[in-house]
């Protein structure tokens, strides 16, 4: 059975190329992303671990962390960040791990169980290791998105549904369709129309089923 959105993320201990710890730990109280790539030195991988790079002070808004997981080892990675940071003009300041026994990639159901690395390796190995992991302070599993080789992720749309979990965690709202910070949102069936009026003060009833009201952030 794969990760599922809700579960909680195995607490495995990883090493990355600022020291090893266990996810759970290095989560804490936060909001965190993985988003993992299946080789360094990759020109698709590299534009992406920039993209992450020039985003830090919204990650740190947002008070998520951030971490890359490829499937080479610490001292690639540590050469690596050099292109990545020459690229972006951007310190990639986040960790990343070094999941060369493919742990990682099959404990998040990235790979199957019976993946290995073949001596000579291409990206096309390991092609599904291509995926973005967002979890919540309680360290399950929240939204999850799993690219091609040949499409750059879009590090804008993650930023934007990061922004949708953290507005809805533990609230009776939704987010519509294309939803960015301070639109309307969507109420929760599990109010009626009296309590979603007690709790939001006005709201718009386009349909029966379909109510909006302000959100207050």
């Amino acid at each position: 059975m794969g990760l599922r959105i809700n579960d909680i993320i195995p607490n495995l201990t990883v090493e990355t190329d600022q020291g090893a710890f266990a996810l759970h730990d290095w989560i804490g109280d936060q909001w965190a992303i993985l988003f993992s790539h299946p080789k360094d030195f990759t020109p698709v991988c590299t534009t992406e671990f920039g993209a992450v790079a020039q985003l830090a002070d919204e990650w740190a808004k947002r008070g998520t962390k951030v971490m890359g997981i490829s499937v080479d080892g610490v001292e690639e990675h540590k050469k690596w960040k050099g292109d990545i940071e020459a690229f972006a003009g951007a310190k990639a300041g986040f960790p990343i791990i070094a999941d060369t026994d493919l742990a990682v990639a099959k404990a998040f159901d990235m790979l199957p169980a019976e993946a290995y690395l073949p001596d000579g390796r291409t990206p096309a190995d390991t092609a599904t290791v291509r995926s973005v992991f967002i979890v919540s302070p309680d360290k399950k599993l929240q939204l999850t998105m799993t690219y091609p080789m040949s499409v750059g992720r879009n590090f804008a749309e993650v930023l934007r549904a990061l922004d949708g979990l953290q507005a809805t965690f533990g609230n009776p709202i939704a987010t519509p369709a294309n939803w960015t910070v301070g639109q309307d949102v969507i109420v929760a069936l599990s109010l009626n129309d009296d309590q979603a009026r007690e709790k939001f003060g006005e709201i718009d009833v386009k349909l029966p089923y379909l109510r909006t009201a302000k959100h207050n952030a």
